[in-house]
């Protein structure tokens, strides 16, 4: 007889014969799949794939561990029939969504569906396990998760990034050489599927409309960000700059003596941390918070993350600085450490990366902004920019975004599945400015990219005045053509390059 699900809190509990259907054969549901099977549950793995030479792999791999991998269309249309009677739970990968017709199914039969992540949550150690410091938002988990990082091995703790940002939790908690501390970013989708998880610290960076369409909505996309909160033991951090994160805090189920902790890009009041001129303030984890403040480094300690020694650090890396501080800082590390981390920070490729500076023009790729809330970011650092956008909206709306940059637009070049969405906005808001659309490319075809990137590649160049910024910033995900936005950057890096005959700018 297997154990409740409830009493599988650790990973010392009795997992044995737990009968789980795993959904989705990715980075995720590999994970889960190996760590339920080490544990001796009895798997089944189900994915709409064909076989491909990694999934072939993977179901291999698991096949010899004791899996039931089952792959294909047919597999995914609704509870396997053989198990529909006898299932324990259901762990799923974060792309399936809750209307899925297998976990549609699992949840009218009343079968339990875990995310992978509630599942890492249960299979830490019964003592001693690390603690989590838990990171969403619409935008900067990825530079927020890698900052915090990079702080805590600045004050000697064994420490990893994971989760979301491309390491499985899954690895990170059952590592043999354990950590001291998780920094775990989240998306909205691991969230929905998170019941019992309780982070050390945790923050909601901002919230804006992102996969509205997996969500149903805008409140149903921020009522999964906000489940960050519940559970919180020490601190809960919000954007002072986002009322929407701040009632988030105040609608929070959370550990009794849990304090709600501002990040601003401000001066910071009582229980903040901000900045005063150019110093990043502590007014939270400091004795004498009323009348005295922590420095935690300055915005010249960023400078190295963003364009070189004397570079201005953009508003958003600032604010992904201060939240990555406060998580930091709840979690006890010294004021010096965070300044340490600040200054061996840099930041990922792909977002306000330099590909190259020619005759005046500054060529920026910022491919992970997927949506729109991320290219503003990226718009509003520049004055003058040739912007590069289109791709999958995801159901977001551009009004909002054109209107605030409009005044800084000199031409606008399109490209993707949505790009006329986009060019109605600009008519709308910057009747004045020239669009180009250059069109759409099969998916994965990387000749035909490659030569619609030259053409907008052309398209820039030929906008562009000394003093301009041409700037990739897409406001969409890629996935209509490119197989990432990584990918979608490259390309756009490599025509770059061919149409300058440039090589790599340093640190680009």
């Amino acid at each position: 007889m297997t154990a409740p699900l409830e009493e599988l809190t650790h990973r010392d509990a009795d997992w044995a014969g737990l009968r789980v259907l795993v959904t989705g054969l990715g980075v995720s549901g590999f994970a889960a799949a190996d760590a339920l099977v080490q544990h001796e549950a009895r798997v089944t793995v189900v994915d709409a794939g064909n076989g491909s030479e990694r999934q072939t792999t993977q179901a291999g791999i698991l096949g010899i561990l004791g899996a039931d991998v089952r792959l294909g269309p047919e597999h995914v249309a609704g509870l396997p029939d053989d198990l529909e009677r006898d299932l324990d739970l259901v762990v799923t990968s974060p792309g399936w969504r809750p209307d899925h017709p297998v976990l549609a199914a699992a949840q009218a039969h009343g079968i339990p569906v875990w995310s992978e992540v509630e599942l890492a949550w249960r299979l830490r150690p019964r003592v001693g396990a690390a603690p989590w410091l838990v990171v969403t938002g619409t935008n900067g988990k990825t530079t927020t998760v890698q900052l915090l990082e990079t702080i805590l091995t600045s004050a000697g703790l064994r420490a990893v990034a994971a989760g979301n940002v491309g390491h499985p939790i899954l690895d990170a908690v059952q590592h043999p050489e354990p950590y001291d501390v998780i920094a775990v970013e989240l998306s909205s989708f691991q969230l929905h599927f998170t019941h019992t998880m309780s982070p050390l610290a945790s923050v909601v960076l901002n919230v804006a409309p992102d996969h509205l369409d997996w969500h149903g909505g805008l409140e149903g996309y921020a009522a999964a960000k906000a489940r960050v909160y519940e559970r919180t033991q020490v601190a809960c951090v919000y954007n002072a700059q986002d009322p929407r994160t701040e009632r988030m805090v105040e609608e929070a189920d959370v550990v009794e003596g849990c304090r709600a902790v501002g990040f601003t890009l401000g001066t910071p009041g009582r229980s903040m941390v901000g900045l005063v001129e150019d110093v990043l303030a502590d007014r939270a984890f400091v004795e004498e918070r009323a009348t005295s403040a922590a420095e935690l480094g300055t915005l010249a300690d960023l400078s190295l993350a963003s364009g070189g020694e004397g570079a201005t650090p953009p508003p958003h890396l600032v604010a992904d600085a201060l939240a990555a501080a406060a998580l930091a800082r709840a979690a006890g590390i010294a004021p010096v450490a965070v300044r340490d981390g600040l200054r061996a920070f840099r930041t990922d490729a792909h977002r306000t990366t330099v590909v190259a500076e020619h005759e005046g023009v500054t060529w920026v790729d910022d491919s992970k902004a997927t949506n729109p809330h991320a290219a503003l970011a990226a718009l509003s650092a520049y004055p003058d920019i040739v912007w590069v956008a289109g791709g999958q909206l995801k159901g977001a709306a551009v009004d909002e975004l054109v209107a605030q940059v409009s005044d800084r637009l000199r031409a606008v070049v399109l490209l993707g599945l949505d790009r006329q969405l986009i060019a109605d906005a600009v008519a709308r808001h910057a009747p004045e400015v020239p669009v180009h659309d250059v069109g759409v490319a099969d998916h994965g075809d990387m000749d035909a990219l490659q030569g619609l990137m030259d053409d907008v590649v052309a398209l820039c160049a030929a906008s562009a005045r000394p003093g301009d910024v041409v700037l990739l910033s897409p406001a969409a995900a890629s996935l209509d053509m490119f197989p990432s936005y990584g990918s979608r950057g490259d390309v756009f890096a490599d025509a770059v390059r061919r149409r300058l005959g440039t090589g790599p700018v340093s640190g680009a």
